[in-house]
């Protein structure tokens, strides 16, 4: 008999990933959602607010297996901490969570917020696996697509990202999930590290676009963290397979 699991997030854009991976393991998978949706084919969706502190225990009653993707700008710390203080009174025998490379060093409230949320998981009393990826090509692509709205794109100087593609990170969650717990695993970072006008560059070529960039300098303590590369994982980590290019093409092209 397959473990049950419980995905928080699973509607997300890493959960949408995440869920057919485990289905096509065999595992029923029931997720946690603040919206309600039909259960179905394997599936089945359990209203709740982890942020709220509203259907946790309905939701985690009887799963062996808890994978922690829901994250928000906002709350992160607060609602793991509300997920395992309802977990660590069922028995579960695996607590996955996805987190950031750079939790313990960007000094940015979100890096800190999940960095308490890293706490809380380590802390539950549970077996647990925390994975820390760098940011999704999706994320990457909002932000670029927004700066390119304007005939003139503010690049930062020295801010530099190794995005990743989701689905490399959703495999690779699905392998620690069903594998034994393993505490903080390597970083999963993207195969290479742009900078944010190669980033601006490559969405342009591939809209078939141009435009004038201007360098501008981030200030304060966070721009020190950028600019010394606390955001990267160059040494030591898991390299994803899809470039920035790859996922270009895939999403945009001209």
């Amino acid at each position: 008999m397959t473990p049950s699991i419980l995905l928080t997030g699973g509607t997300g854009t890493l959960g949408r990933h995440v869920t057919p991976l485990l289905r096509d393991a065999g595992h029923e998978v029931r997720i946690l959602s603040r919206r309600a949706h039909a259960s179905g084919d394997g599936i089945e969706y359990v209203p709740g607010d982890l942020l709220k502190n509203e259907g946790i225990e309905p939701a985690i009653a009887g799963a062996e297996i808890i994978v922690h993707l829901a994250g928000a700008a906002k709350g992160d710390q607060e609602a793991t901490q509300n997920l395992v203080r309802a977990a660590s009174h069922t028995g579960a025998r695996h607590l996955v969570y996805i987190s950031v490379i750079g939790a313990d060093r960007v000094p940015l409230s979100y890096f800190t917020a999940k960095l308490g949320a890293e706490q809380a998981v380590a802390g539950s009393g549970l077996p647990w696996t925390t994975l820390r990826a760098a940011q999704f090509h999706d994320l990457v692509l909002t932000v670029v697509r927004n700066l390119a709205r304007s005939p003139v794109i503010p690049v930062p100087g020295g801010l530099r990202f190794q995005p990743v593609d989701a689905r490399d990170v959703a495999a690779r969650l699905v392998e620690l999930t069903l594998a034994e717990p393993a505490g903080l695993v390597p970083d999963l970072a993207g195969p290479k590290v742009y900078g944010m006008a190669d980033l601006a560059r490559g969405y342009l070529r591939a809209r078939g676009g141009r435009r004038l960039m201007v360098p501008i300098r981030m200030p304060g303590k966070a721009g020190r963290a950028y600019r010394a590369g606390e955001n990267l994982s160059v040494t030591g980590a898991v390299p994803g397979s899809r470039t920035w290019e790859d996922f270009l093409a895939e999403r945009v092209g001209r």
